[in-house]
Order: structure tokens, then C-alpha cells, then sequence
């Protein structure tokens, strides 16, 4: 009784087909709860294109054609802040793919990908025991490019060390040793939207950080981006590995390009932030014309 008490009445949500042929669905639920219906949300392809929230959808993606440049994206057990590949992905000459756990990082990607982590030891760990961190090291053997964003920033060092157990059990843990830097995980945590500049482009950046850990070393020296007026991240002494803690790299559509450029591919044509935007708004008034909104906003005041 107490939880039916705050209920004050439900959604039906991603609804196929004729919505007049739940009518009687509606009234059974109304007489059996005492519940009202908002309204019937139907399928809305808009949702689409906007960053996906879990981790879940990860296993529905596939790889689409052959296009200029692969991508490869290694699904960590924690993967965190996945959507930062999003705009790569709405590239026509580039494809992203997600690698699973116990399948190889395919030979032909021309940049591989660390994403965030939620648990950057575990994930590191894990990233050995698939193999990949000796798919990576031929990958780059070969003259291949890697990013490591965040916790993926982290994995690329020496080593990552958690004196304090902020993680869990396992307070160090060897790196991939892409980048010569090493990681502290601290209690504080920073948590915050940035302004940046990329040092390799000289060209604006903006989205956030959410992280735990200090990172320094001699290739911190050179930074891949300014981030609020401080200098973060590294790069290699071939400008092939870059890390960086700030998510939201590639949302930048004039950075973006002039990277995909930098490896050979042809970038650019589209404004990513403003294709959200747009999905945004087709969701909103799509919401705006099946519910009761006058209804759902009185019960907020």
C-alpha cells in the first residue's frame, strides 16, 4: 500500500501498431489499479540517434560495410561513456566495431579505441586475459593509432596503482605501456564540464570529465589537449597514441574532421551536436502530441 501510494498513474511506452486497439487494454488497467493512463507512446525512431544511456545496447550493434577507416572498440566488462564514439560512428567513411570479449581486435582497424571504464584495474586485468593487449601492440607494430579516453587514458601507461582500494582488492596493476605515464587512483573525484583545445589542432573542444586518478610522466610533457586552461593528457613520441581524460573528444566536428583527416580519411559534413538537437526535438514533440503533458505537469507542482 505504501509504494501503490505514490503512483499516481503510468505510460505505455514504445507502442506498434493501432493505438486504438489498446483502448480496452487501458480500461482493464484503470479498473484493476485505479490508475490513469497519460497517454501511449508509440515507437519513435527519433530515440535512435540519440546517445545510448546502458551498456546493454552494446550487444545489439553490428558492424556496417567496408568504409575508409575501421574502427575498433574494445567492450571493457565496465565499459563507461560509450556514446563518445558516437559521432565517429555517424561518419559515412568510417566504421565502428565493437569487439566483444574473446574475439581478436580485427587486423584491418586503422584506430583502435579505449573507452572509459567504470573500474579501470578490473577492466585492465580483463583487457590482458582476452588477448588484447598483444592484438594492440601488433596493432601498433603495424603503424595503427590508438585513443585512450579516460579510464582507456589510464590502461595506456606504465601502471595504475590504487594504494587506497578506491576500486577493490587489486591495488596495482602493469599497463599496456602505450604511453610512457603512470596513474594514482585518489578519493577525490573530478566531476565537471570542460572547455578545451586540442595542442595537436589547435582547435576548440567542449564535454566533461568524471574521474578518479592523477596521471603523470615524461609524456605528459606533451599534451593532447588544453582542459580548462591546464594541460592533460599525452601523446606518443610519434603522435600515434593519444590519451586524454575528456569525454566528448570526438563531438567536435572541426576537431573530428581534422583528425579522420590527419589518418587519411575524408571527415567532416556533419554537425553532430546539432543532429541530437534535432532528435531531441522530434522526441519532444512526439511526446508533447500522445500524453496528457498539462496533467504530468501538475502533479510536479
Amino acid at each position: 500500500e505504501e509504494d501503490r501510494r505514490m503512483i499516481a498513474g503510468y505510460i505505455i511506452n514504445k507502442f506498434r501498431g493501432d493505438v486504438s486497439l489498446f483502448d480496452d487494454g487501458i480500461k482493464a488497467i484503470e479498473k484493476f489499479t485505479g490508475w490513469r493512463c497519460f497517454g501511449v507512446v508509440p515507437w519513435l525512431k527519433a530515440a535512435g540517434r540519440l546517445p545510448s544511456e546502458d551498456s546493454v545496447v552494446l550487444e545489439r550493434l553490428a558492424s556496417g560495410g567496408k568504409r575508409a577507416l575501421k574502427v575498433a572498440v574494445p567492450m571493457l566488462a565496465r565499459i563507461a561513456n560509450f556514446d563518445d564514439l558516437d559521432p565517429l560512428k555517424a561518419e559515412p567513411q568510417v566504421e565502428v566495431v565493437f569487439v566483444p570479449p574473446g574475439k581478436k581486435l580485427p587486423e584491418d582497424a586503422g584506430l583502435v579505441v579505449i573507452p572509459g571504464s567504470k573500474s579501470t584495474i578490473g577492466d585492465l586485468i580483463k583487457f590482458r586475459e582476452n588477448g588484447w593487449d598483444r592484438d594492440l601492440l601488433a596493432h601498433r607494430k603495424r603503424g595503427g593509432h590508438v585513443v585512450g579516453i579516460c579510464g582507456g587514458y589510464q590502461m595506456l601507461g606504465r601502471v595504475v596503482r590504487d594504494p587506497d582500494g578506491i576500486e577493490g582488492g587489486v591495488r596495482e596493476a602493469e599497463g599496456l605501456g602505450l604511453l610512457d605515464i603512470e596513474t594514482v587512483m585518489e578519493p577525490e573525484k573530478t566531476v565537471r564540464n570542460s572547455s578545451a583545445r586540442s595542442v595537436q589542432f589547435g582547435l576548440p573542444l567542449e564535454g566533461y570529465e568524471i574521474h578518479l586518478g592523477r596521471t603523470t610522466g615524461p609524456d605528459t610533457a606533451r599534451p593532447s589537449t588544453i582542459l580548462n586552461g591546464v594541460e592533460d593528457g599525452a601523446i606518443s613520441a610519434d603522435g600515434k597514441v593519444i590519451g586524454t581524460y575528456l569525454h566528448g573528444l570526438f563531438s567536435a566536428d572541426a576537431f573530428r574532421t581534422a583528425y579522420l583527416e590527419s589518418l587519411g580519411v575524408k571527415g567532416g559534413g556533419i554537425d553532430y551536436r546539432a543532429d541530437v538537437e534535432r532528435a531531441l526535438d522530434e522526441v519532444a514533440a512526439e511526446l508533447e502530441r500522445h500524453l496528457d503533458c498539462d496533467a504530468i505537469f501538475s502533479l510536479a507542482r
